[in-house]
């Protein structure tokens, strides 16, 4: 082995023992690779316990792979990696497709691969990944020794096997296989994963990690469709509670006359139509946790009765006169500004400083632009699945597109829009998604185009004031009239914006 390959195989060995995210570690690995092998692409992939191929680093790649999940029986090639020991090699002419045409880092055209080489990853004879190397050079791996390749896979595996048997002392200790604890992961597998690696993501993630061993409430805030309930299961699951049931409910959909009993339960004969006895969702959570989703709509009778719950775990079901105890972490949601309701009297003070003992921020899409690529891999793997097309991808100047763009509806208007032009591409038999399958409109420069940067001099007062108007009146536009779903989208107070209207001159 020359010095070059020498010095990369040392510092990988080195970083086996070091104190590195496991992100890093991988990362390391393919940059190794990247200076040894003549390659343009390379890819380092885990194979979880469902079968999956899971991308965690990847070189010369879009980002797009890193949210992506792959079915090893809908890639021929990966599929024959994992069925060999030894390192396999695709040439030119290989009538297998490449999982990766059409996706290397080129903005310019669609570029199919020439050249592949991968290698499958043991650990103490099970199979626990895949490593691959792509390159756009016809026979750039044919000079290749063997003897190079499977000690980068060894290295690999002792990558994958380190990092697993670290995880592994973390979990030890945790119950399994219950029959509680699988209902409840079947019923987190339905929230999906928190995909992102934006500075603000791993902020998000270090705060969820730092709240979730203890048992303080936490408020979570932030825009419609950021993921904030995901973000709530997430602190469950890991937390002590993660074994226990985490109960859901949505304050804002909580029936009039019927909240109370909801949230604490009821006595038999309590009102008309009380049959028997029921339990309320606090009793239902007992020993787990509580999510109370958009908080800021309950009402303040229930507010008050809430937090003397909370203060002093106990409650009363309605129409009894008996004090029941329970133990419940609460982790309640809001897209509102919990602070304009407590001065405006319509949240209550004290239940606002209980719940917000540690706030966590779930920040906007347009917060966290580099997440999107990842985010659009991932998104559209359920398209992928459903109609078994698995080399379905985004064009690179697409995902350019998308990051220009803000998303007020954040995610779940991304996935919305990814999902409409993912069918057209699909109904035109195409599997590249491209700029013509999306209805954006096109991104303007304000600067350029809005009368509200006057070229001559004008009272800022009276342009405020003007561009108040056109924003509430087409607020009022897209909601049919209705004041207040148009200070819900304004995420502001009804009344305010009422009054604000009528000074403004707005019938």
């Amino acid at each position: 082995m020359n010095s070059k390959l020498d010095n990369v195989l040392l510092n990988i060995a080195l970083n086996l023992s070091a104190n590195l995210a496991n992100k890093q570690h991988y990362q390391h690995l393919i940059d190794g690779i990247d200076q040894v092998f003549p390659c343009d692409a390379s890819a380092l992939f885990i194979l979880d316990k469902q079968g999956l191929l899971t991308p965690v680093a990847v070189k010369g790649l879009s980002p797009a792979v890193l949210g992506r999940r792959f079915y090893p029986q809908a890639h021929p090639r990966l599929e024959a990696i994992m069925a060999s020991k030894q390192p396999v090699r695709f040439n030119a002419d290989s009538p297998l497709p490449d999982p990766f045409d059409g996706i290397l880092l080129n903005e310019q055209q669609t570029i199919d691969i020439h050249d592949c080489l991968g290698c499958s990853l043991y650990v103490e004879g099970q199979l626990v990944g895949v490593l691959t190397l792509d390159s756009l050079t016809v026979g750039a791996f044919d000079d290749i020794e063997t003897v190079a390749i499977e000690t980068f896979a060894a290295l690999a595996a002792a990558t994958l096997r380190n990092i697993a048997q670290f995880n592994a002392l973390k979990d030890q200790n945790k119950k399994q296989k219950s029959l509680t604890n699988t209902l409840i992961q079947q019923a987190r597998s339905q929230q999906g994963e928190m995909v992102g690696i934006s500075p603000v993501m791993q902020r998000l993630r270090t705060n969820i990690a730092t709240v979730a061993k203890s048992d303080y409430a936490v408020l979570i805030s932030g825009e419609t469709g950021t993921g904030k309930e995901l973000v709530a299961h997430e602190i469950h699951a890991q937390s002590a509670r993660a074994d226990t049931p985490m109960i859901y409910v949505n304050c804002a959909a909580l029936p009039e006359g019927l909240a109370e009993s909801e949230l604490f339960g009821h006595v038999k004969g309590a009102f008309t139509g009380a049959n028997s006895h029921r339990a309320g969702k606090f009793e239902l959570a007992d020993g787990g946790t509580l999510f109370l989703d958009e908080i800021g709509e309950l009402p303040l009778l229930l507010q008050a009765k809430l937090l003397r719950v909370i203060q002093q775990g106990e409650l009363q079901r309605v129409g009894s006169d008996q004090h029941l105890h329970v133990n419940v972490r609460i982790i309640a949601a809001t897209n509102r500004q919990l602070e304009t309701e407590v001065e405006l009297g319509h949240f209550r003070a004290d239940l606002y400083h209980r719940l917000n003992v540690f706030p966590i921020f779930v920040p906007s899409l347009r917060e966290r632009h580099d997440d999107i690529p990842v985010l659009a891999g991932y998104l559209l793997e359920k398209v992928r699945h459903q109609f078994n097309i698995p080399n379905l991808h985004i064009h690179p100047k697409v995902l350019s597109m998308l990051e220009a763009k803000s998303w007020p509806g954040n995610i779940r208007e991304l996935e919305h829009t990814l999902t409409r032009a993912a069918l057209r591409a699909i109904q035109d038999e195409q599997k590249t998604i491209t700029n013509q399958y999306f209805d954006l409109p096109p991104t303007t420069d304000v600067k350029n185009t809005s009368r509200f940067f006057p070229e001559q001099s004008q009272p800022m007062r009276q342009l405020v004031e003007d561009y108040q108007k056109q924003l509430i009146e087409h607020t009022l536009e897209k909601t049919n009239k209705n004041w207040s779903k148009s200070a819900e989208f304004l995420q502001m107070d009804r009344g305010n914006l009422y009054r604000m209207g009528k000074k403004l001159g707005i019938k």
